[in-house]
């Protein structure tokens, strides 16, 4: 019989499910493998379906695409908790509900061209790729992108191209975009990102509105006209370099 790991879990939390304190996971293994396919599983129901994530689409990415190998290895264990899992410097997996009402408020198409900025490890773009016809990755490291594709290709995810470049200025030669996921927290909303929009593309991004949450807003393009709707409040990881400017008085 394989046994369940057991796991010890320490998560001091506050407002809209954030962790805002220390985070302490161990597990102990003895006669057992992880069973990451079941885990998987485990996760859409417990922690994407129960939080009106039902959409077939976005249940089949979550289903289907391996989070274990977005995180580090000496955190796979816990790739399927509900958990934000740094991956890099300044750069975290979104807890799977606030991702998926994300994905949700797109509501993609298949023939949609995604790009997501600030991608860290490449979930999220894998998750679109998954369910739009091409999503490009941009980071603003090298390091980061060649990991990305590594992990792309390990999925065999050909919809998927990690891009180095400057992340508030987009990939304004490769657009326009039908969807643009903004894969982190920020003060402001470059006017770059909202121009690479197609006539009818979105772009979802979560602004901060103060200690520490923020309001997830979907823009949408209607000629040059840009309109955002807030779908929902959550407190992804922050991105750094889109911080309001102070203004000095004198």
């Amino acid at each position: 019989m394989i046994k369940a790991p057991f796991l010890q879990l320490r998560h001091i939390a506050t407002g809209a499910g954030c962790a805002i304190g220390a985070v302490h996971v161990s597990f102990y293994f003895r006669d057992y493998l992880m069973d990451f396919a079941k885990l998987r599983r485990i996760m859409v129901d417990s922690q994407v379906r129960v939080n009106d994530v039902t959409s077939t689409e976005v249940v089949s990415a979550f289903s289907t695409i391996p989070r274990e190998v977005f995180v580090p290895k000496s955190m796979r264990a816990s790739a399927y908790a509900e958990l934000e899992i740094e991956t890099a410097d300044a750069r975290a997996m979104w807890l799977p509900r606030d991702l998926g009402k994300m994905l949700v408020a797109f509501e993609a198409q298949p023939s949609d061209v995604s790009l997501v900025i600030g991608a860290g490890a490449g979930y999220s773009a894998a998750l679109l790729g998954h369910m739009t016809d091409a999503v490009i990755a941009l980071e603003n490291d090298e390091a980061l992108v060649d990991s990305m594709v590594e992990r792309f290709a390990e999925i065999g995810m050909d919809e998927a191209v990690g891009v180095h470049g400057d992340l508030a200025k987009g990939l304004p030669d490769q657009g326009p975009f039908d969807v643009i996921l903004v894969a982190g927290m920020v003060d402001e909303v470059p006017q770059a990102w909202l121009d690479q929009l197609s006539d009818g593309g979105r772009l979802g991004v979560v602004v901060s509105t103060g200690r520490g949450i923020g309001a997830a807003r979907m823009y949408k393009r209607a000629g040059d006209t840009f309109a955002y709707r807030e779908a929902f409040e959550c407190c992804p990881p922050i991105l750094p370099g889109f911080e309001k400017k102070t203004e000095f008085v004198f």
